[in-house]
Parts: C-alpha cells; structure tokens; sequence
C-alpha cells in the first residue's frame, strides 16, 4: 500500500461506513453494496473507513467470508481502506485479532499491525503526506471494544477504550508532533462506541442531524480518552457508529464529536435512509468539512440544528432489560 497523500488541491477526502453488517449474500446485501459502490463513485475518497460492525457474526456459519465480501466493496474500486470493529464483529467463530489480520492482506487496505501490549485488535495511526513535505495530518483508529466486562455489575452494557490504548495514542501523538517541529498534527480519530462525551454535547451544545433515541449508548466508564485528546492538541473530530439512529454531531471543547451515517439501517419506523458520511481534510487547516451522502444519492450538506436540551440523561436504569432493549433498537 503506498502512502497517503493530499491531492493537488490541498484536499484528502474520507467516506465513512459504519455498521453495515454484513452477514449473507442476499438481497438486502446486494442493495447495500450496490449503495456503497455509487457512493465510492459519486464521492471519489482518497480512503474509506469502516468504523465497526463490518459484519454481523453471531450465529453465521462463516463470518470471515462476509468479512470478504466488506473487503472487496473498496477493493473492486481500487481504493485505499482501513477498519475498526465493532460488538458485533466477534460475537461468532472469528475474533477481532482474525479479521485485523485479514484485512492487512488486502493490497488496498491502509491499516497497519497493532502494536504490541496495546489491548485490543486494530488500533493503528495513519499520516497523510503533503503536496511537498511529510506528514501533514493523522489518521487514529482505536478498538472501542464491544461489551462490558462489568455487564452483570452496576458499570453499564458496553465497552471502553482503555488506559493502555490511551498511552498509546498520546505517545503515537506526541512523536508525532515532535517529527513536525513540536507542533501537533491536526488530526481526526475513528472508533465504534461513542464517547460519553457524545450524550454531554447533545445535552448541553448545539448539534446538527438527528437523534432517534433518548440516549447514546455510550460506556458508562469515562476512561479519559477525551480528556487525552484535549491535552494532545491534535484530534479536530471524532468519528462513530454503533448507534444506527443517530448521524449528529456537535463540537465540544473544540472537538467535533460526529456519528455516520448508518450503512444499513436504523431499526426505525419511519424513513431514515442509509448512506455514508464524508469527510474533506485541507492541507494546513485546523479543519474539515463534513456531509452525508445518501442511498438515493441525495446529499446533505446541511443538517437540522439541535439546541440544547440542558438536562443530564437519566441512566440510572441503564443496566437493565429495558435499556439493553433501547440499545438494541438504537444500534446494532
């Protein structure tokens, strides 16, 4: 795979896919690869990135053949794409340490192997080169995980980045910014489980796009990932899936906090087209633009404003059935 650059134009454009679960080769399938295959097309990404739920395993005789399937959809257009995974990658026979492997045998994935003693599978950093220099942006993939070790104790349903991850990435950070003169990168990170941060800004700033469901299932350990960007200097969005009912994002403490746009569904009963999101990075801004792409080929440059509601989430019963069930009707 040959490095990342920014094109002539000074741009570097990313399509994200997020929980497009594939499982069998069957109608629905079709359509949905159809979709992404027009969205390739119409947008023309210098990379697409997977963030998690690439295939829905439990109970699937072969998830790494459905894991193919994910791989061939960039891989017939010949361009460059890397993933993370999601809760539902390794519910079945293949674990996140197989598909991490598989995916680095492919000639157009850009992911890179994990480093060592980092928990997890898929946690890697990317650079894009400049027009005439080196690295002039990051790229941070993290394994978020997918359910809590604590699920039966009173610390919530899913999974948190971890400390030893959150080493890593400030390292990886910080050497970064020390091969571009001490000054940080500008960044943006990928990952599936959303942050807590991610219910804080629709609470209490001003979002854009929709929120199907009264919370974001995000872990209930804030294990400081957030934090750790803050202090790094580097981050300018974030990027997840994991819940299929929401495409918002908001900024926060000068993080743009963004979901997808889910890749299959969204488990409602009214209309919610699947799609993609994109992302545009310039060469020597502290930015990037955004949108979303959708099945019918419409574009949406400009999402509906959310004011905030000023109230904290209720997440005292989180740890129940009924919010395992809001869960499950929210994400995948």
């Amino acid at each position: 795979m040959k490095s990342m650059r920014f094109k002539a134009d000074g741009t570097f454009r990313i399509v994200q896919f997020t929980d497009p679960e594939f499982a069998n080769p069957d109608e629905e399938e079709t359509r949905m690869t159809g979709m992404m295959l027009e969205i390739i097309e119409a947008e023309k990404p210098d990379l697409v990135v997977y963030t998690g739920d690439v295939i829905a395993s439990a109970g699937h005789a072969d998830p790494a053949a459905a894991f193919r399937r994910a791989c061939e959809v960039p891989e017939r257009t010949r361009t460059a794409w890397a993933a993370v995974f999601g809760n539902h990658d390794s519910e079945g026979t293949v674990t996140r340490e197989q598909l991490h492997a598989l995916q680095l045998t492919y000639p157009h994935n850009a992911a890179k192997p994990d480093a060592p003693g980092v928990h997890g599978a898929g946690n890697y950093a990317l650079t894009v080169e400049g027009r005439e220099r080196g690295a002039a942006a990051a790229l941070y993939f993290l394994d978020s995980g997918s359910y809590s070790p604590l699920e039966y104790s009173r610390m919530g349903f899913y999974d948190w980045i971890r400390r030893d991850q959150i080493e890593w990435y400030a390292n990886t950070s910080h050497r970064l910014a020390v091969d571009n003169g001490g000054v940080p990168l500008p960044a943006l990170a990928f990952f599936h489980i959303p942050l807590p941060e991610y219910n804080d800004v629709w609470d209490f700033g001003v979002c854009y796009g929709e929120r199907h469901a009264d919370f974001c299932c995000a872990p209930w350990i804030n294990s400081g990932m957030f934090a750790a960007m803050i202090e790094q200097g580097d981050v300018m969005g974030t990027f997840v899936g994991h819940d299929h009912a929401q495409d918002y994002w908001g900024e926060w403490h000068g993080i743009r906090l963004c979901y997808g746009r889910t890749t299959r569904n969204a488990y409602l009963d009214r209309p919610f087209l699947p799609g993609a999101r994109v992302i545009e990075l310039r060469e020597g801004e502290r930015s990037f633009d955004t949108w979303l792409r959708l099945a019918d080929g419409s574009v949406l440059k400009a999402q509906p404003r959310h004011e905030p509601t000023g109230r904290t989430p209720k997440v005292g019963a989180m740890g129940t059935d009924k919010y395992k069930k809001a869960g499950s009707e929210s994400q995948g």
